[in-house]
């Protein structure tokens, strides 16, 4: 069994929010995940002081094996010539040097993903070809056992009851590639309006019998959540068993100054012989 404690969109800067952060490692430490994955969106406006304090708040986490990705707001938006020269430059100098990644545990292969795309579309961002050639190359390590897990920022399906919901371009084409590759988890943040869902409630594609489990986290430590999470915070947990992967999701409760779990997803694992089952 593999735990992955889930969080993004932190937003170092103006609309982060220190105390709900220092609850954030307080339940780290508590929960004892085996995987940390931040799918993205460490700063407001990729400042240099922005990424100082998100390194900081990486120092303190517990040295558990991490994914991280970049978000759009990692990249700067207004230093025009700085975003088309130098993107990434902050960020791999404070957060990671890697902008795609790999980590294999004992029961999963997790990728990480870069999904910005500083020179075209920095807000709905974009997966190439050759980032998807290096999931599938990394999948093709995955023991038969091994859970397949992607971490990136940018959402691919729409998120229910919710108006600002148009998912990254060709999120299709990635959908097919991930069904391929038999992809059984994607994590991702961006819209700070967390969900969770199925590929194939969305989209059927070419391969019905099977579907990828899509796990939305809202900000886990800024004020500017949206939709059903408008001024909320939140996380997930996410536990990897033989059949079975569990969802829960956790919100920040203000008054007692600690993340509760308020649902819980269970998917049956897929295999030739049975079905998808929530």
């Amino acid at each position: 069994m593999t735990t992955i404690l889930h969080l993004s969109d932190l937003h170092f800067g103006k609309h982060f929010l220190p105390t709900v952060s220092d609850v954030v490692l307080a339940q780290i430490n508590a929960l004892s995940p085996d995987v940390i994955a931040i799918s993205g969106d460490f700063t407001h406006r990729a400042k240099p002081e922005e990424f100082e304090a998100a390194q900081q708040f990486l120092r303190y986490l517990p040295p558990t094996p991490r994914v991280v990705v970049p978000g759009n707001h990692d990249i700067p938006l207004y230093r025009i010539w700085e975003r088309m020269l130098s993107p990434y430059t902050l960020y791999q100098h404070y957060i990671n040097d890697a902008l795609d990644s790999q980590l294999s545990v004992k029961d999963a292969i997790i990728v990480g993903l870069d999904s910005t795309a500083p020179y075209r579309a920095i807000k709905n961002g974009r997966l190439n070809r050759k980032q998807l050639q290096f999931c599938e190359q990394t999948f093709t390590k995955a023991s038969e056992n091994q859970f397949k897990v992607v971490v990136m920022h940018h959402h691919l399906v729409p998120a229910p009851t919710f108006e600002r919901t148009r998912p990254m371009p060709q999120a299709k084409r990635t959908l097919e590639a991930f069904t391929r590759m038999r992809v059984d988890v994607v994590l991702a943040g961006h819209l700070h309006r967390a969900y969770v869902g199925h590929s194939l409630d969305v989209y059927a594609g070419e391969n019905r019998d099977h579907g990828i489990i899509i796990v939305q986290c809202g900000t886990t430590t800024s004020c500017r959540g949206r939709g059903l999470e408008r001024e909320k915070n939140s996380f997930n947990l996410i536990t990897l068993s033989a059949t079975t992967i569990l969802v829960e999701h956790y919100h920040y409760n203000e008054r007692d100054a600690v993340f509760e779990p308020v649902s819980q997803h269970s998917f049956k694992r897929w295999s030739s012989d049975s079905s998808i089952t929530a």
